[in-house]
């Protein structure tokens, strides 16, 4: 679950990392150490990352984690953002466990996000999403 608001005057895009539940580990494990990172996708290129802290252990983390992002208002409809849960396994190696993209170019529950949050602008829009592999 993450929620998405933009606000116009500062041309500034939040994106509030608010949960995950239910996390598949590989190995069929019952957990693990989870975080997310969120990628600022500009016609398809990666321009902009940031990431949450590390959840030890749970296998439904929360975060509350806040990342802001510069996007001025003409980029809005030619940008992404995608959202990978990924596991943490030591010495700096990460292993993706599922991520969703949310934009215009998205489809179904992840273009209906991103709408809702252009026509509410300055309300936060939280929903959950499915991972994809």
């Amino acid at each position: 679950m993450f929620s998405l608001s933009y606000l116009p005057t500062a041309e500034r895009l939040t994106v509030v990392v608010v949960k995950a539940r239910n996390l598949k580990f590989p190995q069929d494990r019952e957990s693990g150490d989870s975080f997310v990172k969120v990628y600022l996708l500009q016609h398809g290129k990666k321009v902009h990352k940031k990431r949450t802290s590390v959840k030890k252990r749970e296998r439904s983390p929360i975060f509350n984690e806040a990342m802001i992002f510069s996007v001025p208002v003409h980029t809005l409809q030619t940008i992404q953002l995608r959202v990978t849960v990924a596991e943490s396994t030591g010495e700096s190696r990460t292993c993706p466990i599922g991520h969703v993209i949310v934009g215009t170019q998205a489809s179904g529950k992840a273009l209906s996000h991103w709408n809702q949050m252009l026509s509410s602008l300055r309300k936060p829009i939280a929903m959950w999403h499915p991972l994809r592999k």
